[in-house]
This record gives C-alpha cells, sequence and structure tokens, in this order.
C-alpha cells in the first residue's frame, strides 16, 4: 500500500469561513500563493454560498480572478446549489485548474439546518450541479457531513454514512470526504464508521475530514490510515468550524498532520517550513 498521503487543504474557504470578521481578498490571496508554493496540490478557495449566511466567501469570484495558474495545483470551490453553480462558472471563464465541491449530510437534523431540506432533497438538489461540472469538464468532489455526531440528532451510525456517501456516488463516481463535523469522533467509532463506508466506496476515493474539538483528529487520522485512507482535509493554522454547526471550532491544523504523517513513515511532497510560514499567516487573520 501506497505511502504516499494527500492533503486538501481547507483553510482559506472551511477555515475562513467561521472567522468574526471579513478577510481582504489581498489577504486571502496571499495565503493561497504561499500555500500553492508549498506542495500542496489540492487547496479549498472559497465559496460559492448566500452571502447573506456566509458573508466571508461573498468575494470568491474576486479571489479566483487574482489566483496563479501554478503546476500541479488544483483549487476547490464549494458550490451548493444551481445558483451557486452559476456564480463559478462566470468566475471560472476558460481556467482549467479548478473543481467544485458538493456536500450532504448523513443526518436528517443537519440536513434541515444546514440545507432547509431532506437529504434525499438535498441529493436531489445537487444532481443538476454535477452534470453542469460535468459538462465543463470540471471535476467534482463530495462531502458528507456528521460523520460520527449531529448536533441536533445526537451519534451518526455508520449505516446512516454509508447511504450518504451511497447517495453522492449514484450521482456520479466522485471522490468523497468524511466530515467528523464537531469533532467528537473517538478512533473507535471512526473505525466502525470507515468499515461500513468501505463497503460502499474503495478507499482510494475516501478522505477523511477531522475536526479537533476533542482533541482526538490526530488519533483518528492514524486510525483511518490503518484501513487505507491516504487522503485527508486539514487546515493551516487550525482555521475554522463551521457556522451551521454550534460547538464545532477548528480543524486539524496542516502542520499537525504532517508532523504526525512523518513520525508514521509516509510522505507528502509538502514543505513544512512553508506551512508553519502560512500557518503564522493564517492565525494572524483571526
Amino acid at each position: 500500500m501506497s505511502n504516499l498521503v494527500n492533503i486538501h487543504e481547507v483553510g482559506p474557504r472551511d477555515g475562513l469561513q467561521n472567522e468574526a470578521r471579513v478577510i481582504p481578498v489581498a489577504q486571502k490571496v496571499a495565503l493561497i500563493k504561499l500555500l500553492a508554493g508549498s506542495g500542496l496540490r489540492d487547496i479549498e478557495v472559497g465559496s460559492f454560498v448566500s452571502p447573506r449566511w456566509v458573508p466571508q466567501m461573498a468575494d470568491t469570484d474576486q479571489v479566483m480572478a487574482e489566483l496563479p495558474d501554478v503546476a500541479g495545483v488544483t483549487y476547490a470551490v464549494l458550490v451548493p446549489n444551481l445558483r451557486g453553480w452559476q456564480g463559478f462558472a462566470a468566475a471560472l471563464g476558460d481556467m482549467t485548474n479548478y473543481e467544485i465541491a458538493v456536500f450532504i449530510s448523513a443526518s436528517e437534523g443537519f440536513s434541515q439546518s444546514n440545507l432547509n431540506c431532506s437529504i434525499s432533497q438535498s441529493v436531489a438538489n445537487l444532481a443538476p450541479v454535477v452534470e453542469a461540472a460535468n459538462a465543463r469538464g470540471v471535476g467534482v468532489r463530495g462531502y458528507v457531513s456528521c460523520v460520527t455526531d449531529c448536533p441536533f440528532d445526537g451519534q451518526t451510525t455508520p449505516s446512516q454514512v454509508a447511504d450518504a456517501v451511497g447517495l453522492l456516488r449514484d450521482v456520479a463516481p466522485m471522490r468523497v470526504s468524511l466530515g467528523d463535523t464537531l469533532g467528537n469522533g473517538t478512533p473507535e467509532r471512526v473505525t466502525r464508521m470507515l468499515e461500513a463506508v468501505l463497503q460502499v466506496a474503495p478507499a482510494a476515493d475516501l478522505a477523511g475530514h477531522f475536526h479537533d474539538t476533542g482533541g482526538r483528529a490526530l488519533a483518528n487520522i492514524e486510525a483511518s490510515l490503518d484501513l487505507g485512507l491516504r487522503a485527508f482535509d486539514s487546515a493551516v493554522g487550525g482555521l475554522g468550524g463551521c457556522p451551521y454547526a454550534p460547538g464545532a471550532p477548528g480543524n486539524v491544523a496542516t502542520e499537525a498532520v504532517l508532523g504526525l504523517l512523518d513520525r508514521l513513515g509516509y510522505e507528502t511532497g509538502i514543505d513544512p517550513e512553508v506551512i508553519a510560514q502560512a500557518a503564522e499567516m493564517a492565525r494572524g487573520m483571526r
């Protein structure tokens, strides 16, 4: 099994969306440029969501316009619906170094709170977005949130997560990131969840997305590695959380993940010194 692990950097989107103040475009672009020079291959840079609910992401089109095309780097943007797709498509122009992310919840309570609809309806809503992306030649990555716990429904069962992943991959064959949105997961529960999900999707198409609320994100990553996952989301400087999930502070820090992977003998191709500089810059945005 490969010792190469891919890090999907989510700080500029999932991190900054939860900060109290709106970060100027120039500062966001400076952070992303630094990250793009670190060896990271995937960087999430913004989202086309309602500026009323997530004002920190209202300038994503301006950020996209300022980013350089860096060989080997793919930028990702969260696109929750057709209106978001229209905004993204207009900003994309003729650029080819972007993919989009779509998302659903593994719990009905979070789906109703975040998307104002059931899980099944959320899948139906994102299907035309995926179809439009495929027609444009834009890659699609899926997110499933609340894979261990929901702030409204309590614990999520492994079968609920497997069902949600299956629903996403029925829309189109896509890689799926599994989000421990509240950060309450334990290695034992993460293992049981992954054992269920691996019945419907191969490890090569899965990523772990762990928040460090309970201080167990690194242990959960190690448990995921043991089951064959080789991709993880993280946020430089430990930025972020989720504006729709009470009690979800920060994503696991990219620099901490790199330290863990190095100690365990995995390779990433990422320069830890550049990430340390980016982490300092990111923390200054709080």
